[in-house]
């Protein structure tokens, strides 16, 4: 049973939404995120929202499978990764941790390496399908169209198997640690033009 990946638009989400929110609430529900299974139906709610922001893309890996306990053979499509992203406006929000990630890279470096940037806002595969290359083709199919390669993300310093994944897909960690207890990192993209500059950007 291979995994296809493919790009999906704002008005194609509804036919992977469940499968989205499933995948959501297991590859979640593990530390350090330790999220409630209620989360992951907020959140689905949220990506329908979310795909009306400007530069939103998505990709999606699903499996085919033959249906089991049928008279008549069926295959069925089952979501087994997701990620999403979309372009972070010049105005840099305040909401969520984003006061937090302008705090600690300073107004300048945020309006410079963030504001018009792509920016991944969730990536997850399911626990079953860990270790095949699904999350670096998510993330590859997610950031081809960032804009002169400029991509960001944000994510967890206590989360080691995210970060082995972007640091072996050339992303890069910024050395301005985000204050607050989640033990954030700014991380930017293989062919971000700042990414050379991350390193010392304390």
């Amino acid at each position: 049973m291979g995994n296809e990946i493919r790009t999906v638009r704002a008005g194609e989400l509804n036919r992977y939404v469940e499968g989205i929110r499933d995948v959501y609430a297991r590859a979640f529900a593990a530390p350090p995120w330790n999220e409630d299974p209620a989360t992951a139906d907020t959140y689905a709610e949220r990506l329908l929202r979310d795909a009306l922001r400007p530069g939103f893309t998505a990709a999606v890996a699903t499996a085919t499978g033959t249906a089991e306990g049928t008279t008549r053979e069926t295959t069925r499509e089952t979501v087994t990764g997701f990620a999403t992203a979309w372009i972070t406006p010049d105005a840099f929000p305040a909401d969520r941790s984003y006061g937090q990630v302008a705090e600690a890279l300073g107004p300048g470096r945020t309006r410079a390496w963030l504001c018009g940037a792509l920016e991944v806002n969730e990536l997850a595969v399911a626990p079953e399908a860990a270790g095949a290359g699904l999350g670096a083709a998510l993330l590859d199919a997610v950031t081809g169209p960032a804009p002169d390669g400029r991509c960001w993300l944000l994510t967890s310093v206590r989360a080691e198997p995210a970060l082995r994944l972007y640091e072996r897909t050339g992303w890069r960690r910024v050395d301005a640690p985000v204050p607050g207890k989640a033990a954030l990192a700014v991380l930017l993209g293989p062919r971000h033009p700042q990414r050379a500059e991350a390193d010392g950007s304390r």
